[in-house]
Protein backbone atom coordinates (compact mmCIF):
# COMPACT_ATOMS: atom_id res chain seq x y z
CA UNK A 1 0.00 0.00 0.00
CA UNK A 2 1.48 3.71 -0.62
CA UNK A 3 1.37 5.96 1.97
CA UNK A 4 2.15 9.57 0.47
CA UNK A 5 5.26 11.47 1.62
CA UNK A 6 5.06 14.99 2.97
CA UNK A 7 8.82 15.51 2.73
CA UNK A 8 11.74 12.77 2.59
CA UNK A 9 11.36 11.47 6.32
CA UNK A 10 7.96 12.62 7.15
CA UNK A 11 4.96 10.51 5.47
CA UNK A 12 1.21 11.44 5.72
CA UNK A 13 -0.23 8.71 7.77
CA UNK A 14 -3.85 9.90 8.04
CA UNK A 15 -7.52 8.85 6.86
CA UNK A 16 -10.45 9.83 5.14
CA UNK A 17 -14.37 9.42 5.85
CA UNK A 18 -16.31 9.96 3.25
CA UNK A 19 -19.50 7.88 5.22
CA UNK A 20 -19.69 10.80 7.54
CA UNK A 21 -22.60 13.21 6.56
CA UNK A 22 -23.40 15.06 9.88
CA UNK A 23 -19.85 16.52 11.75
CA UNK A 24 -20.02 16.41 15.75
CA UNK A 25 -23.76 15.39 15.35
CA UNK A 26 -24.45 19.02 14.13
CA UNK A 27 -22.54 19.86 10.86
CA UNK A 28 -23.22 18.97 7.59
CA UNK A 29 -20.29 17.73 5.21
CA UNK A 30 -21.13 16.65 1.78
CA UNK A 31 -17.95 15.64 1.08
CA UNK A 32 -16.66 14.00 3.94
CA UNK A 33 -13.62 14.65 6.11
CA UNK A 34 -10.38 13.46 6.33
CA UNK A 35 -8.58 13.36 9.35
CA UNK A 36 -4.24 13.98 8.95
CA UNK A 37 -1.68 12.74 11.18
CA UNK A 38 2.08 12.59 10.16
CA UNK A 39 5.03 10.28 11.16
CA UNK A 40 8.31 11.40 11.34
CA UNK A 41 11.35 9.10 10.47
CA UNK A 42 14.13 10.52 12.37
CA UNK A 43 16.65 8.87 14.86
CA UNK A 44 13.43 8.72 16.86
CA UNK A 45 10.56 7.94 15.75
CA UNK A 46 6.95 10.45 16.31
CA UNK A 47 3.55 10.75 15.61
CA UNK A 48 1.66 13.43 15.41
CA UNK A 49 -1.60 12.70 16.25
CA UNK A 50 -4.12 10.32 15.98
CA UNK A 51 -7.13 9.95 13.90
CA UNK A 52 -11.15 9.65 14.87
CA UNK A 53 -11.85 6.04 15.93
CA UNK A 54 -14.35 5.84 12.38
CA UNK A 55 -11.06 5.30 10.94
CA UNK A 56 -8.90 3.33 13.48
CA UNK A 57 -8.35 0.20 11.47
CA UNK A 58 -6.71 1.84 8.54
CA UNK A 59 -4.62 4.17 10.64
CA UNK A 60 -2.84 1.74 12.44
CA UNK A 61 -2.49 -0.03 9.22
CA UNK A 62 -0.69 3.10 8.05
CA UNK A 63 1.11 3.69 10.82
CA UNK A 64 2.57 0.03 11.17
CA UNK A 65 3.47 0.41 7.11
CA UNK A 66 5.07 3.67 7.98
CA UNK A 67 7.31 2.62 10.60
CA UNK A 68 8.52 -0.66 8.97
CA UNK A 69 9.13 -2.78 11.72
CA UNK A 70 11.03 0.21 13.56
CA UNK A 71 9.65 1.30 17.45
CA UNK A 72 7.60 4.30 17.84
CA UNK A 73 9.22 6.53 20.34
CA UNK A 74 7.14 9.67 20.70
CA UNK A 75 3.15 10.54 20.07
CA UNK A 76 2.63 14.38 20.19
CA UNK A 77 -0.84 15.27 20.68
CA UNK A 78 -2.05 18.69 19.67
CA UNK A 79 -5.53 18.53 19.86
CA UNK A 80 -7.77 16.23 22.24
CA UNK A 81 -11.06 16.89 20.40
CA UNK A 82 -12.00 13.02 20.03
CA UNK A 83 -11.47 13.30 15.96
CA UNK A 84 -8.19 13.80 16.46
CA UNK A 85 -7.31 11.64 20.10
CA UNK A 86 -9.85 8.70 20.17
CA UNK A 87 -7.20 5.90 18.56
CA UNK A 88 -5.06 6.79 21.30
CA UNK A 89 -5.83 3.47 23.07
CA UNK A 90 -5.91 1.38 20.05
CA UNK A 91 -2.11 3.18 19.32
CA UNK A 92 -0.74 2.18 23.21
CA UNK A 93 -2.13 -1.15 22.61
CA UNK A 94 0.51 -1.74 19.47
CA UNK A 95 3.00 0.48 20.65
CA UNK A 96 2.91 0.16 24.75
CA UNK A 97 6.36 1.68 25.52
CA UNK A 98 5.56 5.16 23.11
CA UNK A 99 6.00 8.37 25.30
CA UNK A 100 2.95 10.48 24.84
CA UNK A 101 4.22 14.32 24.72
CA UNK A 102 1.98 17.48 25.24
CA UNK A 103 0.77 20.11 27.75
CA UNK A 104 -0.33 19.38 31.16
CA UNK A 105 -3.60 20.67 29.89
CA UNK A 106 -3.31 17.78 27.18
CA UNK A 107 -2.71 14.86 30.25
CA UNK A 108 -6.00 15.77 32.17
CA UNK A 109 -7.75 15.53 29.56
CA UNK A 110 -6.58 11.79 28.53
CA UNK A 111 -7.34 10.96 31.81
CA UNK A 112 -10.76 12.11 31.38
CA UNK A 113 -11.25 10.41 27.93
CA UNK A 114 -9.08 6.93 28.80
CA UNK A 115 -8.22 4.90 31.76
CA UNK A 116 -4.95 4.15 30.22
CA UNK A 117 -1.38 3.51 31.93
CA UNK A 118 0.87 5.47 29.57
CA UNK A 119 4.32 7.11 29.34
CA UNK A 120 4.25 11.34 29.49
CA UNK A 121 6.65 14.24 28.65
CA UNK A 122 5.08 17.30 29.55
CA UNK A 123 6.26 20.16 27.39
CA UNK A 124 5.58 24.05 28.05
CA UNK A 125 5.49 27.24 25.40
CA UNK A 126 9.32 27.02 23.47
CA UNK A 127 10.33 23.67 24.73
CA UNK A 128 11.96 21.99 22.05
CA UNK A 129 11.49 18.01 21.24
CA UNK A 130 14.93 16.33 19.74
CA UNK A 131 14.14 13.85 17.06
CA UNK A 132 17.77 13.48 15.81
CA UNK A 133 17.82 16.03 13.25
CA UNK A 134 13.95 17.49 13.25
CA UNK A 135 13.09 19.55 16.34
CA UNK A 136 10.44 20.65 17.45
CA UNK A 137 8.95 23.61 19.30
CA UNK A 138 6.11 23.81 20.79
CA UNK A 139 4.11 27.01 20.56
CA UNK A 140 0.87 27.16 22.77
CA UNK A 141 -2.48 27.83 20.80
CA UNK A 142 -5.02 27.88 23.58
CA UNK A 143 -8.68 28.26 22.50
CA UNK A 144 -7.63 27.69 18.86
CA UNK A 145 -10.38 26.33 19.77
CA UNK A 146 -9.72 24.48 22.70
CA UNK A 147 -7.90 25.18 25.87
CA UNK A 148 -5.25 22.89 25.47
CA UNK A 149 -4.22 23.15 21.99
CA UNK A 150 -1.02 23.64 20.90
CA UNK A 151 1.06 23.95 17.66
CA UNK A 152 4.62 22.71 16.53
CA UNK A 153 7.64 23.65 14.28
CA UNK A 154 9.80 21.52 12.99
CA UNK A 155 13.01 23.94 13.20
CA UNK A 156 14.92 21.81 10.66
CA UNK A 157 12.49 21.43 7.98
CA UNK A 158 10.30 25.04 8.47
CA UNK A 159 6.59 22.92 8.86
CA UNK A 160 4.18 23.97 11.20
CA UNK A 161 1.71 21.62 12.12
CA UNK A 162 -1.10 23.87 12.90
CA UNK A 163 -3.74 21.60 14.79
CA UNK A 164 -7.17 22.25 13.96
CA UNK A 165 -6.26 25.61 12.28
CA UNK A 166 -5.98 26.12 8.46
CA UNK A 167 -8.01 23.22 8.06
CA UNK A 168 -11.28 22.63 6.67
CA UNK A 169 -14.44 19.81 5.32
CA UNK A 170 -13.87 17.78 2.94
CA UNK A 171 -11.70 14.38 2.24
CA UNK A 172 -8.81 14.09 0.20
CA UNK A 173 -8.89 12.24 -2.45
CA UNK A 174 -5.27 11.58 -3.56
CA UNK A 175 -3.89 15.08 -3.79
CA UNK A 176 -2.40 16.67 -0.48
CA UNK A 177 -1.33 20.16 -1.12
CA UNK A 178 -3.99 22.80 -1.89
CA UNK A 179 -2.15 24.13 -5.13
CA UNK A 180 -2.70 20.62 -6.74
CA UNK A 181 -6.03 21.27 -7.44
CA UNK A 182 -6.70 25.20 -6.28
CA UNK A 183 -10.23 24.92 -5.79
CA UNK A 184 -11.76 27.97 -4.70
CA UNK A 185 -15.51 25.87 -3.58
CA UNK A 186 -12.90 24.14 -1.17
CA UNK A 187 -11.95 27.78 1.04
CA UNK A 188 -16.00 28.19 1.29
CA UNK A 189 -15.85 24.88 2.96
CA UNK A 190 -12.62 26.59 5.05
CA UNK A 191 -14.94 29.50 5.85
CA UNK A 192 -17.82 27.33 7.10
CA UNK A 193 -15.42 24.84 8.96
CA UNK A 194 -13.74 28.20 10.68
CA UNK A 195 -16.90 30.38 10.87
CA UNK A 196 -18.76 27.52 13.21
CA UNK A 197 -16.28 25.78 15.20
CA UNK A 198 -13.20 28.46 15.69
CA UNK A 199 -15.33 31.60 14.98
CA UNK A 200 -16.46 32.73 18.30
CA UNK A 201 -12.38 32.62 19.48
CA UNK A 202 -11.34 35.58 16.69
CA UNK A 203 -8.97 37.29 19.41
CA UNK A 204 -7.05 33.52 20.21
CA UNK A 205 -6.47 33.60 16.53
CA UNK A 206 -4.81 36.68 16.66
CA UNK A 207 -2.85 36.03 19.15
CA UNK A 208 -1.71 32.74 17.69
CA UNK A 209 -0.87 34.34 14.42
CA UNK A 210 1.24 36.59 16.58
CA UNK A 211 3.72 33.67 17.98
CA UNK A 212 4.03 32.56 14.36
CA UNK A 213 4.13 35.64 12.34
CA UNK A 214 8.12 36.05 12.13
CA UNK A 215 8.76 32.24 11.75
CA UNK A 216 9.93 30.71 8.36
CA UNK A 217 7.39 28.35 6.81
CA UNK A 218 7.66 26.24 4.59
CA UNK A 219 4.87 24.48 4.86
CA UNK A 220 1.56 24.61 6.97
CA UNK A 221 0.02 20.72 7.88
CA UNK A 222 -3.40 21.09 9.75
CA UNK A 223 -5.56 18.06 11.18
CA UNK A 224 -8.40 18.77 8.70
CA UNK A 225 -8.03 19.22 4.91
CA UNK A 226 -5.05 19.83 2.54
CA UNK A 227 -1.79 20.76 3.23
CA UNK A 228 -0.08 24.18 2.23
CA UNK A 229 3.21 24.46 0.57
CA UNK A 230 2.85 27.60 -1.37
CA UNK A 231 0.59 30.64 -1.60
CA UNK A 232 -0.01 30.84 2.24
CA UNK A 233 -1.30 34.39 1.74
CA UNK A 234 -4.62 32.92 0.44
CA UNK A 235 -5.55 31.15 3.46
CA UNK A 236 -3.38 33.30 6.17
CA UNK A 237 -5.33 36.77 4.76
CA UNK A 238 -8.67 34.59 5.23
CA UNK A 239 -8.10 33.63 8.87
CA UNK A 240 -6.75 36.92 9.26
CA UNK A 241 -10.00 38.51 7.84
CA UNK A 242 -12.41 35.80 9.47
CA UNK A 243 -10.61 36.81 13.09
CA UNK A 244 -11.06 40.04 12.93
CA UNK A 245 -14.55 39.63 11.97
CA UNK A 246 -13.89 41.46 8.52
CA UNK A 247 -15.56 40.77 5.72
CA UNK A 248 -14.28 39.23 2.53
CA UNK A 249 -17.13 40.52 0.05
CA UNK A 250 -18.85 44.18 0.12
CA UNK A 251 -22.39 42.56 -0.74
CA UNK A 252 -25.60 41.55 0.73
CA UNK A 253 -26.75 38.26 2.13
CA UNK A 254 -30.58 38.00 2.60
CA UNK A 255 -31.99 35.18 5.03
CA UNK A 256 -36.08 35.00 5.25
CA UNK A 257 -38.31 33.12 6.99
CA UNK A 258 -41.68 32.63 5.38
CA UNK A 259 -44.28 30.04 6.40
CA UNK A 260 -46.94 30.97 3.66
CA UNK A 261 -44.43 33.01 0.88
CA UNK A 262 -45.59 37.15 1.93
CA UNK A 263 -42.37 37.70 3.83
CA UNK A 264 -40.47 35.69 0.97
CA UNK A 265 -41.92 38.21 -1.42
CA UNK A 266 -40.58 40.93 0.55
CA UNK A 267 -37.24 39.32 0.50
CA UNK A 268 -37.40 38.94 -3.17
CA UNK A 269 -38.65 42.75 -4.22
CA UNK A 270 -35.50 44.07 -1.93
CA UNK A 271 -32.83 42.06 -3.48
CA UNK A 272 -34.44 43.31 -7.25
CA UNK A 273 -34.83 46.96 -5.94
CA UNK A 274 -30.54 46.13 -4.57
CA UNK A 275 -30.00 44.56 -8.31
CA UNK A 276 -31.29 47.84 -9.97
CA UNK A 277 -28.97 50.21 -7.90
CA UNK A 278 -26.05 47.90 -9.91
CA UNK A 279 -25.56 45.60 -6.41
CA UNK A 280 -24.00 42.48 -8.17
CA UNK A 281 -23.84 38.74 -6.00
CA UNK A 282 -26.88 39.02 -3.99
CA UNK A 283 -27.36 36.02 -2.07
CA UNK A 284 -31.11 34.61 -0.89
CA UNK A 285 -31.82 31.92 2.11
CA UNK A 286 -34.54 30.61 3.05
CA UNK A 287 -33.82 29.83 6.69
CA UNK A 288 -36.59 26.87 7.10
CA UNK A 289 -34.65 25.06 4.45
CA UNK A 290 -30.49 25.96 4.49
CA UNK A 291 -28.97 24.72 7.52
CA UNK A 292 -27.64 27.31 9.76
CA UNK A 293 -24.05 26.13 9.50
CA UNK A 294 -23.92 27.80 5.69
CA UNK A 295 -25.78 31.02 6.43
CA UNK A 296 -23.27 31.36 9.06
CA UNK A 297 -20.38 31.08 6.63
CA UNK A 298 -21.78 33.49 4.43
CA UNK A 299 -22.50 36.08 7.41
CA UNK A 300 -18.88 35.78 7.73
CA UNK A 301 -17.99 36.52 4.05
CA UNK A 302 -20.14 39.10 3.54
CA UNK A 303 -20.62 42.96 4.48
CA UNK A 304 -24.77 43.07 4.68
CA UNK A 305 -26.95 40.84 6.19
CA UNK A 306 -30.84 41.11 5.84
CA UNK A 307 -33.11 39.00 8.29
CA UNK A 308 -36.75 38.95 7.25
CA UNK A 309 -39.15 37.28 9.51
CA UNK A 310 -42.33 37.16 10.78
CA UNK A 311 -43.90 37.51 14.41
CA UNK A 312 -44.18 34.05 15.81
CA UNK A 313 -46.68 33.68 18.88
CA UNK A 314 -45.79 37.13 19.32
CA UNK A 315 -41.86 35.71 19.23
CA UNK A 316 -39.14 35.40 16.89
CA UNK A 317 -39.71 32.96 14.33
CA UNK A 318 -37.70 29.58 15.78
CA UNK A 319 -35.77 29.33 12.98
CA UNK A 320 -35.08 33.14 12.64
CA UNK A 321 -34.31 32.64 16.44
CA UNK A 322 -31.75 29.68 16.02
CA UNK A 323 -29.30 31.84 13.49
CA UNK A 324 -29.71 34.57 16.03
CA UNK A 325 -28.04 32.11 18.70
CA UNK A 326 -25.56 30.66 16.19
CA UNK A 327 -24.34 34.51 15.74
CA UNK A 328 -24.23 35.16 19.27
CA UNK A 329 -22.33 31.79 20.39
CA UNK A 330 -20.02 33.01 17.54
CA UNK A 331 -19.56 36.26 18.05
CA UNK A 332 -20.41 37.82 15.05
CA UNK A 333 -19.16 41.54 14.62
CA UNK A 334 -18.60 44.45 12.03
CA UNK A 335 -21.68 43.97 9.91
CA UNK A 336 -24.45 45.75 8.59
CA UNK A 337 -27.73 44.66 8.95
CA UNK A 338 -31.43 45.63 7.94
CA UNK A 339 -34.64 44.02 9.23
CA UNK A 340 -38.21 43.45 8.09
CA UNK A 341 -41.05 42.19 10.21
CA UNK A 342 -44.30 40.14 9.32
CA UNK A 343 -47.22 40.12 11.16
CA UNK A 344 -51.03 39.79 10.72
CA UNK A 345 -52.25 40.88 14.48
CA UNK A 346 -48.80 41.65 16.97
CA UNK A 347 -45.71 43.57 15.62
CA UNK A 348 -42.95 42.29 17.41
CA UNK A 349 -40.64 40.69 15.48
CA UNK A 350 -38.03 43.48 14.82
CA UNK A 351 -37.91 44.68 18.32
CA UNK A 352 -36.96 41.35 19.53
CA UNK A 353 -34.36 40.85 16.81
CA UNK A 354 -32.67 44.11 17.76
CA UNK A 355 -33.04 43.38 21.22
CA UNK A 356 -30.77 40.15 20.10
CA UNK A 357 -28.36 42.25 17.75
CA UNK A 358 -27.40 44.41 20.86
CA UNK A 359 -25.70 41.70 22.18
CA UNK A 360 -23.56 41.58 19.73
CA UNK A 361 -20.55 44.29 19.09
CA UNK A 362 -19.97 46.77 15.86
CA UNK A 363 -23.37 45.97 14.79
CA UNK A 364 -24.94 49.02 12.52
CA UNK A 365 -28.00 48.35 12.21
CA UNK A 366 -30.18 50.26 9.48
CA UNK A 367 -32.90 53.02 10.60
CA UNK A 368 -35.80 51.74 7.71
CA UNK A 369 -37.08 48.71 8.88
CA UNK A 370 -40.19 47.68 6.88
CA UNK A 371 -43.06 46.41 8.97
CA UNK A 372 -45.38 44.50 6.81
CA UNK A 373 -48.89 43.28 7.38
CA UNK A 374 -49.64 40.03 6.11
CA UNK A 375 -49.07 40.51 2.64
CA UNK A 376 -46.78 42.82 0.95
CA UNK A 377 -48.67 46.38 -0.23
CA UNK A 378 -47.83 49.29 -2.00
CA UNK A 379 -46.90 51.29 1.39
CA UNK A 380 -44.38 48.37 2.19
CA UNK A 381 -42.68 48.78 -1.26
CA UNK A 382 -42.12 51.82 -0.31
CA UNK A 383 -40.38 51.10 2.60
CA UNK A 384 -38.49 48.27 1.19
CA UNK A 385 -37.30 51.10 -1.54
CA UNK A 386 -35.43 52.72 1.42
CA UNK A 387 -34.26 49.80 2.74
CA UNK A 388 -32.82 49.31 -0.47
CA UNK A 389 -31.44 53.03 -0.56
CA UNK A 390 -29.64 53.24 2.98
CA UNK A 391 -27.87 49.58 2.05
CA UNK A 392 -26.31 50.95 -1.29
CA UNK A 393 -25.34 54.11 0.24
CA UNK A 394 -23.27 51.68 2.79
CA UNK A 395 -22.10 49.66 0.02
Amino acid sequence: MYLPKITDDIIYVGVNDRNINIFEKYIPVNNGVSYNSYLILDKKTCLLDTVDFSGVRDFIENVKMALDGRKLDYLVVHHMEPDHCASIEELLLRCPDVTIVSNAQVFKMIDQFFNIKYKKLIVKENDILDLGNHQLKFISAPFVHWPEVMFSYDLTSKILFSADAFGSFGALSGNLFYDEVNDESYLSEARRYYSNIVGKYGQNVQNAFKKVSNLEISMICPLHGYLWRENFDIIIQKYMKWSLYEAEDRNVVIVYASMYGNTEKAANILAYKLASKGVKNIKIYDISITNETYIISEIFRASHLVIASPTYNMGIYPKTKELLDAMIRLNVKNRYIGLIENSTWAAFSNKLILEELNKLQGINVFEQKPSLKSSVKVIDEASLQSLADEIVSSL
